[in-house]
C-alpha cells in the first residue's frame, strides 16, 4: 500500500516541564486521539484505512474523510520531510523559528541526520544551555 498511503502523523508540539527542579523540553500530541494520513483515496485504501483496529471516525461529513489544504496541515505543525542532509554542520548558527526557543540563536554541537534532529547550544541569562530541536526548527543565518 505504499503506492497509495504515503505518510502517517501525528500532530506534537514541545513544551517546557519542571523536573526536579531543571527545566526539561517534552513534548505532547495537539490534537489527542487524531492521526493524520496522507493518502490518495480509492475503496482499497480506503477499505484500510477505516478497518484499521482503533480508528473509530473521521473528520468530515457522513462517513467520508475531508482533506485537509497545504495550508491547514503546515498550520498543524506537519510538513512533508525534506532532505536536509549535509545542511548542517558543527558550529553553525542557526536561529529558532519554532518551539517554545522561538527567535533564539543557536550554536550546532551535534547533528544527527538519521533522526533529523540537531544539538544546539542556547545561550540564556548568560548561561549556556544544550537543547535538541527538530531540523524544520531551526533555520541557517
Amino acid at each position: 500500500m505504499d503506492n497509495l498511503i504515503f505518510d502517517i502523523q501525528v500532530p506534537m508540539e514541545e513544551y517546557i516541564s519542571m523536573r526536579n527542579g531543571k527545566e526539561v523540553v517534552k513534548e505532547r500530541k495537539v490534537f489527542p486521539s487524531y492521526v493524520l494520513v496522507k493518502m490518495i483515496m480509492n475503496d482499497e485504501s480506503w477499505y484500510l484505512v477505516r478497518n484499521t483496529r482503533g480508528v473509530t471516525g473521521f473528520v468530515g461529513p457522513g462517513s467520508k474523510p475531508v482533506p485537509l489544504t497545504d495550508e491547514e496541515v503546515l498550520s498543524l505543525g506537519v510538513a512533508d520531510k525534506k532532505d536536509y542532509s549535509g545542511l548542517y554542520e558543527v558550529g553553525d548558527i542557526v536561529e529558532v523559528i519554532d518551539g517554545p526557543f522561538k527567535d533564539f540563536m543557536a550554536t550546532i554541537n551535534q547533528v544527527d541526520e538519521d533522526r533529523g534532529k540537531l544539538t544546539v547550544v542556547i545561550s540564556m541569562f548568560g548561561r549556556d544551555t544544550n537543547m535538541e530541536l527538530d531540523f524544520r526548527q531551526v533555520k541557517k543565518n
